[in-house]
């Protein structure tokens, strides 16, 4: 399901409202680089009606792979984007995404948003980036996202499109509990692996802080990606963890662990710099933001994979 902006949403430019578009599948183990490797293969693959049958999976999710692997900007319509050639090429970082930091990348990249690569799963950017409870229920957190559709959307959203959006984000982050049937419907995501929600059916949190598998390396790339949408060569801590669509807030950091990343990475890398000047903490760099981060990823999976 797709909306229309309402006149007064300035600060959600890029946005493409979308809701509902996974056909109620979160992302499931080998999704995206089988979805990736078919594009690649033939770029009219998902137009095919046999397009299923191919892929080994039903209809409906064949659909929902198709999103998964558009809303992580893998691909682009019909094509295999820089991003995805980089990380699921066959040369890519990480072909088979062996490397718990490949999850992290696509969580920044499923929630990016810039005019030319929007973010294509709004409840996602609401969640991470607008909805400011840290602890909530999957109640409270569909009542902030119905608020939010109806100050900043024009045309009326189905209230179950809503539901199915928060219903499928929780699955995606949340570990399933123990004692569970096992079936495909609550088979755990990837990205429940990055630790970001926490809770039961009742009662869920964001977990802030250091993340065990996250590296410094990627914070730092993500943060440079961030800081690339400016002409400065400085950025505070304090935008980099609290500005909405910014990596404190997707990462759900708190201001030592953003900290810390950036000074183990300014050891190493003499283009990156971390000052506290009374009191005001800030990450300077000397080079192209873009260039730097791209830097910092292939430092990283060259020594990851050695």
């Amino acid at each position: 399901m797709i909306v229309q902006l309402s006149p007064n949403t300035q600060h959600l430019v890029g946005i493409t409202p979308v809701f509902a578009r996974h056909e109620t599948f979160h992302p499931r183990f080998g999704w995206l680089k089988k979805g990736f490797d078919a594009i690649c293969q033939n770029p009219a693959s998902f137009l095919a009606e046999d397009a299923h049958i191919k892929l080994g999976v039903g209809k409906n999710m064949a659909k929902s792979i198709r999103y998964w692997c558009g809303a992580f900007k893998l691909v682009n319509d019909l094509y295999a984007t820089d991003f995805g050639n980089q990380l699921l090429g066959e040369n890519g970082f990480d072909p088979y995404m062996e490397d718990p930091a490949s999850l992290w990348l696509l969580h920044w990249n499923l929630l990016k948003n810039l005019s030319e690569q929007p973010c294509m799963a709004t409840a996602w950017y609401y969640t991470f980036f607008l909805f400011r409870q840290n602890e909530f229920t999957q109640e409270s957190l569909l009542n902030g996202l119905k608020d939010y559709c109806d100050r900043h959307f024009s045309g009326r959203i189905a209230e179950s499109s809503l539901k199915k959006d928060v219903t499928c984000l929780l699955r995606m982050y949340v570990k399933q509990g123990a004692g569970m049937s096992l079936n495909e419907d609550n088979l755990d995501c990837p990205f429940a692996e990055l630790g970001l929600i926490v809770g039961d059916s009742r009662h869920l949190g964001f977990r802030i802080g250091q993340k065990p598998n996250l590296p410094p390396e990627i914070i730092v790339a993500v943060c440079l990606d961030y800081a690339s949408r400016g002409k400065q060569q400085t950025i505070s801590v304090s935008r980099l963890l609290y500005d909405v669509g910014s990596p404190g807030l997707a990462f759900k950091l708190t201001e030592s662990a953003l900290c810390d990343a950036i000074e183990q990475v300014a050891k190493v890398e003499k283009a990156i710099s971390f000052t506290d000047s009374s009191g005001l903490l800030q990450m300077s760099f000397t080079k192209d933001p873009t260039k730097l981060s791209q830097m910092l990823l292939n430092r990283y999976y060259r020594n990851s994979n050695a």
